[in-house]
């Protein structure tokens, strides 16, 4: 599958040593002023090479809109967005056509479709990710309008976790770290497992304020599944949290409940999220990203013929892939809220007739 959403929705193409990347975004209300740069500035933020803490490769990430759009504005028709690949460096990987990479999809791809792209992974490289943040760019574009903001940040990296959580700061951050106190040796624990042809993993989190009362489609379509959905499928990502997430199974129903008042919740042991539905608190997503399998160390594998052999890899490759992580899961987030918006709107008889009338 492809696509993703139910009114919402988009669908991505593309493979990272092929000739571009893009997506169709269908569903989007017509009039919705397309904003170019910013659709361009979010993809800025995740392009790759900005600096060491990222892989070498550098790609500009151009953005361009071939359809959906008549001056300035959305049309309610698919909206196409194209993105070049203009620095790939192919003969990276001749050594590993017939090889295995540990910790990458290339066994699994193979077993699967018994033919694989070797060159970055293929159809399986993060590369594909721009795309969805190119989507994700027109959704938030979608939700300013309705006052919803959706933030991100590094929250913990190769163990070391913040103790802080400043939105603000992570924009001004080399790695997005949510916390200007432990960035630098978040960093130095970077830079040590890359010196060391290694690398590390780290934690994104996702806060989404502003959302109304509501989203959500139970029993199926739940606000939490659905955002759970939208991160694991995020390359790299091997767990999800909602709000305390795996802490609240060792609490008593008496800590995790998040007890109320007339002014509203006390706490927010929930994440905003109550039964599959917003409960208009803010929203928390930790997302859990694996350290990048692309190391430079030698490893044990196996070639296609099941001969085993001893390899070390080469190529570009970020040493903590969670860095610009955290841009996707944002952009994620953003498209699920904007489905989930879409869908709400005829969930009870007075929504359709503010609607109609």
């Amino acid at each position: 599958m492809n696509n993703f959403g139910q009114k919402f929705r988009f669908s991505t193409f593309g493979e990272s040593h092929g000739t571009a990347i893009g997506c169709l975004v269908d569903g989007v209300p017509a009039g919705l002023t397309l904003d170019e740069a910013f659709i361009q500035s979010e993809l800025d933020r995740r392009k790759p090479g900005k600096s060491e803490f990222e892989t070498a490769r550098k790609e500009d990430d151009k953005v361009e809109i071939l359809s959906g759009i008549f001056e300035g504005k959305s049309t309610g028709t698919p909206i196409a967005m194209i993105i070049y690949n203009t620095n790939q460096k192919s003969k990276d990987y001749s050594n590993i056509k017939d090889i295995f990479r540990p910790g990458h999809a290339d066994f699994t791809y193979f077993y699967k479709y018994g033919i694989r792209d070797y060159r970055g992974g293929g159809r399986s490289s993060a590369r594909e990710t721009a795309a969805r943040v190119a989507a994700g760019a027109i959704a938030k574009l979608m939700l300013f309008e309705l006052n919803i903001s959706i933030q991100s940040g590094l929250s913990e990296v190769a163990g070391l976790k913040s103790q802080n959580y400043d939105y603000q700061a992570a924009k001004e951050s080399l790695i997005y770290s949510l916390d200007a106190n432990k960035e630098e040796a978040q960093k130095a624990l970077i830079l040590e497992a890359k010196n060391n042809h290694d690398s590390v993993g780290g934690v994104a989190r996702v806060l989404i304020t502003g959302a109304p009362k509501g989203l959500g489609q139970p029993l199926y379509y739940k606000l939490d599944a659905v955002l759970a959905d939208a991160m694991m499928g995020i390359n790299a990502v091997k767990a999800v949290e909602i709000g305390d997430g795996v802490l609240s199974a060792s609490l008593h129903g008496s800590q995790n409940n998040d007890q109320i008042r007339s002014s509203g919740f006390e706490s927010n042991h929930a994440g905003g999220i109550l039964g599959g539905i917003s409960n208009g608190d803010a929203i928390i997503v930790n997302v859990y990203f694996k350290p990048t399998p692309s190391i430079f160390k030698e490893q044990h594998t196996v070639t296609t013929t099941n001969e085993e052999i001893d390899f070390s890899l080469k190529g570009r490759h970020d040493p903590c892939v969670a860095i610009r992580g955290t841009i996707v899961c944002e952009a994620m987030a953003a498209l699920v809220i904007a489905d989930m918006v879409l869908l709400n709107m005829g969930s009870n008889m007075i929504g359709l007739k503010n609607y109609y009338k």
